[in-house]
Formats: structure tokens, sequence, C-alpha cells
């Protein structure tokens, strides 16, 4: 099966101005080199510490910024060639689901303005037509046609949740990125809502890119994952081989973090020396090696690049 979405080495870096004219004098490297693609209907999963990347990724994938080099192709356009035209088709097919159910909402904006705008601007419904279309994706995500009039502070998150996913699926995309899109809500909810994404994926079949740092939710709704580390992928896998059998010292230990219901199963916790270094000054060789319990004299001094090393697994790692 092709697939929708292929993104190949791309990078963003941000300049750190200092000084008294302010002159760029060093970068922030939040994306550096990710590849991966995504098959239709498929949901990648995309995991790592906070700051190693991911939102950047989903925010340069959107085009909601501009990259510093690399490509984005959404089926057979590329995105980052489109023009304002082309661009504007793109946003009906690529929607994002923010992490912040609080701050993602216009608290000026009623309900069915949130959710109708995207009818509005991309003109598939007006008038009555619009209040009915609004109402169903409502009842879609589990809400009902009388909290059309409400405002986004009469909710609490986890519909302020319901409610950013209604306004994504308004416009009827193929590909919906959900930015860590659970995080931020109580864990009776998290189930609520991962069920939901899943019911969505299989009534409409959609396509995610599933963002997150907790790797249960991951595992639970993809099918396969990605691990993130300082800008680069180190491991991509599908999701039962990732967590059967991870390959990178970095996948293992997030792993070994991952609680145990049963208290009598033992497991040995990876404890990781440090903090993750900052992208603005970048080990040199593997980024992972300060930190990596595995660590030798080439780490140090070469990048690895990242290998197939069964068909379908991928791990970038010079253990391998």
């Amino acid at each position: 099966m092709d697939p929708v979405l292929v993104v190949k080495d791309l990078k963003k870096y941000f300049p750190v101005r200092k000084g008294f004219w302010f002159r760029d004098r060093a970068e922030v490297r939040a994306v550096d080199g990710v590849s991966f693609s995504i098959r239709r209907g498929e949901t990648m999963g995309l995991v790592g510490e906070s700051g190693c990347g991911k939102s950047t990724t989903a925010r340069l994938i959107l085009r909601l910024l501009e990259p510093s080099a690399g490509e984005v192709h959404f089926g057979t356009t590329a995105v980052f060639q489109a023009g304002t035209k082309a661009m504007r088709q793109l946003r009906r097919k690529m929607q994002i689901v923010f992490q912040d159910p609080y701050s993602s909402l216009d608290p000026r904006m009623t309900v069915k303005e949130i959710v109708g705008e995207g009818l509005t601007i991309h003109r598939l419904a007006k008038g009555r037509e619009r209040d009915d279309r609004v109402a169903a994706l409502l009842e879609m995500v589990g809400l009902g046609r009388e909290h059309m009039g409400r405002y986004p502070h009469e909710f609490s998150g986890g519909q302020r949740q319901r409610i950013g996913i209604a306004r994504a699926l308004a416009v009827e995309p193929e590909l919906l990125i959900a930015d860590e899109p659970v995080s931020a809500l109580d864990v009776s909810i998290q189930a609520q809502v991962i069920n939901l994404f899943e019911d969505l994926q299989e009534r409409l079949g959609l396509t995610y890119l599933f963002i997150a740092h907790d790797l249960r939710v991951v595992k639970h709704i993809s099918d396969r994952v990605a691990v993130m580390y300082l800008g680069q992928i180190v491991e991509l896998a599908d999701s039962e081989d990732l967590y059967r059998n991870p390959l990178h010292p970095y996948t293992q230990a997030l792993l070994s973090a991952i609680p145990v219901i049963d208290p009598r199963t033992k497991r040995q916790r990876i404890i990781l020396e440090g903090d993750p270094p900052s992208p603005v000054q970048v080990p040199a060789g593997c980024r992972f090696h300060p930190r990596c319990p595995k660590r030798f004299d080439r780490c140090d001094q070469e990048a690895p690049v990242l290998r197939e090393l069964s068909p379908g697994h991928w791990v970038s790692c010079h253990l391998y």
C-alpha cells in the first residue's frame, strides 16, 4: 500500500540571538534529519522525552512552521512547494488536535462557531445545513446539540478535547495529527478519549500520527512506533515488535519505566545518567552516548545511521 504521508530528512533549526545587535550566535536543532512514512489507515506513534522535537515535527508536517531543510509529501503533493491555492486544499486533508484543551479553544466563541468555522472557511456548508453538521459532529464525539450555544469555559477538560476533535473532523480530513491529546487529562478520561480515537478511525477510515510520551497509551493505539531523541529518530518498528524486542538502549530505558500492574512481576529499571543534552550544544558522535549505559569509544566519535536490522525494524546504534 502506498504511503499517504512521506517525511524525508526533515530539519528545523531555530536561531539563538544574543548580544547588543541580536546577531545569530547559535541555533537550536529542534528537528535534525527525521524521515518516516505513514500508510493509509494506520496509526504511527511518535514517542520521546519532552523537548525532543515531536511537536515541532507535527507543525512542520502541517506547514505551520517553515522547515530549514527536508521534504514532506502528502500523497502526490509536495507540501513545502505547494502554492496558496494548493495549500488551502491540503489544510482540509491534514488536521491537528492540540495538546492543551484549554488554550486551543477561543474563549470568545461558542461551540457552534468553533466547530463550524472550518465549514465556513472552506465553503462546505452554511446556515441551517452548517448547524446540522455541527450537531452531527458533536454527537459523533460524545456531545450533543444542546452544547452548541455554550462557551469553552463551561466544559471539562475531556469535553473540551472532544470539541477540539470535532473541529478537526469538520472538514473531513484524511490525516489527523494528535499532539499529546490526552496528556492534560485525568487517567479515567484518557481511556475514553483513546477509545473515541479508535472508534473514529474505524468509522471514518482516518490515518493518525499519534504523538505522546506515555508508552502505555502508544502501545494501545499504534500500529507502528517511532522513538525520537534530541531531534532524531533512533528506533522505528511495528508496535508489537518494538515492545517485545527493543534494540536501542534509549528505547529499552523508556520501556523499563512503564509501571507494572502485577506487583509480583520483577522488572529491572534502567536509570539513565544525567539530563538530556541541550539541542543548542548537540554532542559529537551518537547524541545519546553521554547517557548511554552501553557506550564505547566509537559512540563519541561517529554518529550512527538508521539501519533496517529486520523487516520493518530500524535502529540507529553502533551496537548493531
